[in-house]
């Protein structure tokens, strides 16, 4: 295999991307077609999905109360005390690049007062703004921010990224422009890039004030700090009490998603706003110019680069960052549509996953095969999910009669209805993990309302096809036929 892939890089990569939104394919169509001649077969696969999906919503309730109790507890400590008291704490920095294109104003104004009122010492603390080019209001914001946030840190500047033929416009090529600038910057300061960290942070994420007190400890404690990705739990809350019913549903299931993978080490890949030691950044050979979901690209190109010990750890504080939404309802679901499409799209990057897992002999063959297994199991079955568990154990008897009529195709309806109803069990521990976790209800948000937050929860089946299942198959087909998605920054108002 390895030979195939280096001899046909290019065919060997397309293939990759044929073959497995075509087994998502396979999957949702399956019950169609294959019940015309193992109608028993399919059932089988649908009571097996049903129980692994209890299963999974074991892990999602477990994982999302374990890791809100531990959020709940560090937010108490005095992490920079803590640090404070380490070795090596007078000389660490941390570099915080800021990506944006096109970012209202007043949306990077609320993202840099979040970081004034940091814990951590201001003056090492690294901020950088990456602009793009081709934004004609970027020289105008860079102006008004800079004029107001330069001295508030050790160091605040802008890069300007500059797109190139061969990259893809995007957060992954303006991240390695402004990260190899700070790079030739560091020697400069006579700041050590084996004692910074560089944390990558969305437009719009709001950072604990003790986050970077936290990375600290973590980071002068951890003797193998090299090879680990540090996040906290990203939370779609800053507007949750203002969005529609429908993001407002999606958004709380990502967000206590995002929770619960905090104490799931070696499931954990980290998302949209993390942190890593500089230097592992520059032994990766920073961000690719060339890719889209540019969080999971680095995590691999560093695991392929440093081994088996590289994962992502959790810092029990909340990044607070905010729901897809735009002026009017529909554009608010257009734009979280396209929102979802992109996190979506991350299967776009199975093929270099999976290249690079036959390449790196050198990495254990089993610690390989989890992540890739892992990785796509999450993406393949991101679409074929809903139609799975929703209307997978209603065809088999519809296409197939005479099944219909046996014990088991009479009652696979009922038996699959009957172990997603046991799921529900664990949904009432993740309404309240989403009542603890969210902010207090503004007073615009009539006191009347609040019983449809529980009844919101109803809605589950039609929100998750819209917002979860389209988009994922939508992404999974154009990258089957040779569609690119283009990078679309998500609207803020």
């Amino acid at each position: 295999m390895r030979r195939l892939f280096l001899n046909y890089p290019d065919r060997s990569k397309r293939f990759l991307e044929i073959l497995i939104p075509l087994t998502a394919w396979a999957l949702i169509t399956m019950p169609l077609w294959l019940s015309f001649w193992h109608p028993a077969l399919v059932a089988y696969f649908i009571i097996t999905f049903d129980v692994y999906w209890f299963y999974r919503s074991f892990l999602l309730a477990y994982h999302g109360i374990k890791s809100y109790l531990t959020m709940a507890a560090h937010s108490k400590v005095d992490w920079l005390s803590l640090a404070a008291a380490l070795p090596g704490f007078d000389r660490l920095y941390h570099v915080v690049i800021i990506p944006e294109y096109k970012e209202p104003l007043h949306i990077l104004e609320r993202t840099l007062s979040n970081l004034v009122k940091s814990e951590y010492p201001k003056e090492r603390l690294i901020v950088v703004l990456a602009q793009e080019a081709k934004d004609a209001g970027a020289g105008e914001k860079a102006k008004i921010l800079t004029d107001r946030f330069a001295g508030q840190f050790g160091r605040f500047f802008r890069t300007l990224h500059p797109l190139i033929p061969g990259e893809v416009a995007g957060k992954s090529s303006n991240m390695a422009y402004a990260g190899k600038a700070v790079y030739r910057e560091l020697a400069g300061w006579g700041i050590s890039e084996e004692m910074t960290t560089v944390t990558s942070c969305d437009a719009d994420a709001l950072l604990h004030p003790k986050y970077f007190g936290a990375l600290a400890y973590q980071f002068l404690t951890d003797p193998d700090r090299e090879y680990h990705f540090y996040q906290g739990a990203i939370l779609f809350y800053s507007n949750i009490w203002r969005v529609p019913l429908p993001s407002r549903v999606f958004n709380t299931m990502c967000s206590i998603w995002n929770l619960s993978l905090l104490t799931q080490s070696k499931h954990f890949v980290n998302f949209s706003t993390y942190s890593l030691p500089f230097s592992t950044v520059v032994k990766a050979g920073f961000w690719d110019a060339d890719v889209i979901p540019e969080d999971y690209h680095l995590f691999f190109k560093v695991y392929f680069t440093l081994g088996e010990k590289v994962e992502t750890r959790g810092i029990f504080l909340p990044v607070i960052a905010d729901a897809a939404e735009s002026r009017g309802f529909l554009r608010t679901m257009v734009n979280q549509y396209e929102q979802s499409k992109r996190w979506a799209w991350g299967v776009s990057d199975l093929p270099f996953v999976i290249r690079g897992a036959f390449m790196h002999a050198e990495i254990p063959l089993f610690d390989r095969l989890r992540r890739v297994v892992r990785l796509l199991e999450h993406h393949i079955l991101w679409p074929v999910n809903w139609f799975v568990l929703t209307i997978g154990s209603l065809i088999p008897p519809l296409v197939n009669p005479a099944f219909g009529r046996t014990a088991l195709g009479h009652n696979l309806s009922q038996l699959s209805s009957g172990i997603l109803t046991l799921s529900t069990i664990f949904l009432a521990m993740l309404i309240v993990i989403d009542w603890k976790s969210k902010p207090p209800r503004p007073k615009e948000f009539a006191a009347w309302r609040l019983p449809f937050l529980y009844l919101q929860w109803l809605t589950i089946p039609i929100v998750s096809f819209f917002l979860s299942a389209i988009p994922g198959l939508d992404a999974h087909t154009r990258l089957m036929l040779g569609k690119r998605l283009e990078y679309r920054v998500t609207e803020k108002i």
